[in-house]
């Protein structure tokens, strides 16, 4: 019998982004402490939790898997919950993509000598899309009526031979420049969310074993550019050093062997360290050390 048949009450079937989020969703989940291996000849990715099934899903259809119950959760942006008009429960939010931290938009572009300016102006037009719900929910909301079709890759280069304009989606805006696009108007932003089936979330174990890879997933990327400072500093300096912490809460102080000396400890921003530690050392501060945080659990 092959793993993905062998089923139980205590199985969460959980859907990989396939994709642009793949590679991040891999990283993320390893760092949160699960170890996924995905083969080339397997849509079944093997994961060291055997509480978990895991299944690999372009990312566009994950919402609409996860709304059947094929999947119990799985991962995707919240765009392709919109555009599939799935009813999933959305666990968290996980902000995280293959290029940057921002969210990834959606864009109605043109050709820079294109002689639309507004949405206004493309009623009666023909726009190449991906997203077909999307695109045409949004010139619905605007009164325009036009032709909107799918698109099935490379919509940047339809314009103006293929299509009047295009709905599509930028993480820098780089590729669009790169066609001599214009952006006409922002559809929406998009994150990454986990997101589950709404007969799953309401069983009880499911639900709990979707809080803890939750919570884990969030405190990966809460801990994200943050590093820990410890330092010693002399009671009489005490004062002077706390001024200059930008704690991410109030730092924590003990006493050392020294009834004279305290040790403090604290977390911050990693870009802060290279200005605010020559800072505390001159405040009084002494035997500084930086240390790496691979979670911070809120």
């Amino acid at each position: 019998m092959s793993h993905n048949t062998l089923k139980s009450h205590n199985t969460l079937k959980f859907g990989i982004p396939a994709g642009s989020l793949q590679n991040a969703t891999i990283e993320l989940f390893e760092r949160a402490g699960y170890h996924i291996i995905i083969s080339s000849r397997s849509y079944y990715p093997s994961i060291d939790d055997a509480e978990i099934e895991c299944l690999l899903v372009r990312a566009q259809e994950m919402a609409r898997y996860v709304e059947q119950g094929i999947l119990d959760a799985g991962i995707t942006g919240h765009d392709w919950v919109l555009e599939s008009n799935a009813q999933v429960v959305e666990v968290c939010e996980l902000t995280f993509s293959k290029v940057s931290r921002r969210p990834v938009r959606w864009v109605l572009c043109v050709p820079e000598d294109s002689p639309v300016r507004t949405v206004a102006d493309l009623e009666g037009k023909r726009i190449a899309t991906e997203a077909v719900g999307l695109a045409t929910r949004f010139l619905a909301e605007h009164g325009v009526t036009a032709r909107v079709e799918f698109s099935w890759g490379a919509t940047e280069v339809k314009p103006p031979r293929l299509a009047d304009a295009i709905v599509e989606v930028t993480e820098t805006g780089s590729s669009l420049r790169a066609n001599n696009l214009r952006i006409v108007a922002e559809i929406l932003q998009s994150t990454p969310r986990l997101i589950a089936n709404k007969l799953a979330h309401a069983d009880t174990w499911k639900r709990a074993k979707l809080e803890n890879i939750s919570l884990m997933l969030k405190s990966c990327l809460n801990a994200e550019g943050r590093v820990g400072l410890m330092m010693n500093v002399h009671r009489d300096n005490l004062d002077d050093v706390l001024k200059l912490l930008p704690a991410l809460q109030n730092p924590t102080i003990s006493s050392l062997s020294d009834p004279e000396w305290l040790d403090v400890n604290t977390i911050v921003e990693q870009a802060l360290v290279r200005t605010v530690a020559p800072q505390l050392r001159a405040a009084g501060a002494r035997g500084i050390v930086e240390y790496a945080i691979n979670k911070i659990i809120d």
